[in-house]
C-alpha cells in the first residue's frame, strides 16, 4: 500500500516513539534511567509521510539510546545522569527543525561521516544493520526534501539535526 502524504503533529510522533521505547529509557530494571527533555517548540502541522519520519525518530532515538547505554558501561562517564534533549522549532518560517542530542561518549570525524552509509555500524557484530540511519537518511533527504545531519564529538555527545520543509 502506497504511504500518502498528510497533515501531522510532528510532537505526536516523537510521543509515540518514546512511547514505544520506553521499557528502554525507563528506570525499570532492565531500563537505564535516561531522563528525557522536550524543549517543544510551536509548530505547525506538516505535510509529511508520518509512518516514515516515525520510523527515522525510532532510529535516531534508538541509536541515542544504544549510545547511552555505551557509555554507562565505560566507567570514565557514570558520573554523569545519561540525558537525550529533543528539542523543535521552525527555523526561516519555512522549516522545521527536529534536533535529538544525547550527553553519550559522541564519536570521531571518521566515523560521523560514515554514519548515512548503508551498512556501516559502530555496534557489535549481531547488534545493528548499518542501515536505520542509510534509511532515515533517504527518508528525509529524497522523500521529505529536508535535511538529515549529525554534530558529534568525542566526549560531548551526539546531536542528530532533522530539517522538513514545511
Amino acid at each position: 500500500m502506497k504511504q500518502k502524504k498528510k497533515l501531522v503533529d510532528i510532537h505526536e510522533g516523537i510521543e509515540n516513539t518514546l512511547l514505544i521505547l520506553h521499557h528502554r529509557w525507563k528506570n525499570n530494571s532492565i531500563g537505564l534511567d535516561i531522563s528525557i527533555v522536550k524543549e517543544y517548540g510551536d509548530l505547525p502541522l506538516l505535510d509529511c509521510y508520518p509512518g516514515q519520519l516515525n520510523q527515522v525518530f525510532m532510529n535516531v532515538l534508538t541509536n541515542a539510546i544504544d549510545a547511552l547505554e555505551e557509555s554507562m558501561s565505560n566507567l570514565k562517564t557514570t558520573d554523569k545522569q545519561p540525558q537525550i534533549i529533543i528539542r523543535t522549532e521552525i527555523l526561516d518560517k519555512k522549516l522545521v527543525v527536529i534536533r535529538i542530542a544525547d550527553n553519550g561518549l559522541g564519536m570521531e570525524e571518521d566515523v560521523r561521516k560514515r554514519l548515512f552509509d548503508p551498512f556501516f555500524t559502530t555496534k557489535q557484530v549481531g547488534k545493528g544493520t548499518g542501515l536505520g540511519l542509510s534509511i532515515s537518511y533517504q527518508i528525509v533527504v529524497e522523500k521529505h526534501g529536508g535535511i538529515l545531519n549529525c554534530l558529534s564529538e568525542p566526549g560531548k555527545g551526539t546531536e542528530f539535526w532533522i530539517e522538513i520543509p514545511i
